[in-house]
């Protein structure tokens, strides 16, 4: 049976420790895990090569998804924010063939004939994430969005972040159910407040595990999916491949049901 793609953001190992490694460091390791496909961070980024990189990755048999912590909206602008067109060329620099943006402050003034034209000069997929602000962490702004996205035929799918949803207080079953047609890649991450009543993301319990198998009955089969929490411990390789194996059978039993 054909495996769903496993992406691993690599914000997953710890700020401090991917920063002082270097990103590429961690191609190997995701490599020998059995990922198909790695999350560069550009947040993260130091003296990274892109072009060193989207070789070393390519030779492993990655793929690669550049995540940009950019709004695609700015406050009280029609156009999208100007900074779209080097992250855009960033993410082809890398090899990627996906660049993850936030959705940003979107309105029904929003130019989405400007953004179809840089989009149509790229070969990247623009990818649009529910992240934890008001603005862009709630239900309803993707709802227009992407009711949008579908009335101008652009090459657009949402990044539906499980997780995130916890920040606006709102249902990811319920943004399953409304959203999850238009969903390209979903980031897997548990949540849990910390005692001084933060929240934080965590590595998911079994419960965890089979809520996301529910979320994902709302998605296109065999989506892609990634682990954006906690990927700590001695044996980095190990460690992910439980991951990767765990996030792969997601949706995978519905799917044998329907062969049976």
């Amino acid at each position: 049976m054909h495996k769903p793609a496993v992406s691993i953001s690599l914000s997953s190992y710890g700020a401090d420790l991917v920063r002082q490694r270097g990103q590429g460091s961690f191609i190997e390791v995701l490599a020998a895990a059995g990922a198909t496909r790695i999350e560069w961070r550009e947040e993260l980024l130091t003296l990274e090569d892109p072009v060193q990189l989207a070789s070393a990755t390519q030779a492993e048999g990655l793929e690669s998804v550049y995540s940009s912590p950019m709004e695609l909206w700015l406050a009280g602008q029609s156009r999208p924010n100007p900074e779209l067109i080097t992250a855009l060329q960033r993410a082809e620099a890398f090899g990627a063939k996906w660049l993850k943006v936030s959705l940003g402050y979107f309105t029904d003034n929003c130019d989405l004939h400007a953004l179809a034209r840089l989009l149509d000069a790229s070969p990247v997929q623009l990818l649009v994430e529910n992240d934890q602000t008001l603005h862009g962490g709630r239900i309803e702004p993707f709802q227009r969005f992407f009711a949008d996205v579908e009335q101008h035929g652009l090459p657009i799918k949402m990044t539906f972040d499980i997780g995130n949803w916890h920040w606006q207080d709102q249902s990811a079953a319920s943004a399953a159910r409304l959203l999850g047609r238009h969903v390209g890649y979903v980031h897997c991450k548990a949540v849990a407040r910390r005692a001084d009543d933060k929240l934080v993301a965590i590595p998911p319990t079994a419960s965890d595990l089979q809520q996301w198998e529910q979320l994902l009955q709302h998605m296109a089969q065999g989506v892609m999916r990634a682990a954006e929490y906690p990927l700590q411990g001695d044996d980095l390789v190990q460690l992910t491949r439980e991951h990767v194996a765990a996030l792969a059978r997601l949706g995978q039993s519905q799917r044998e049901n329907v062969h049976v």
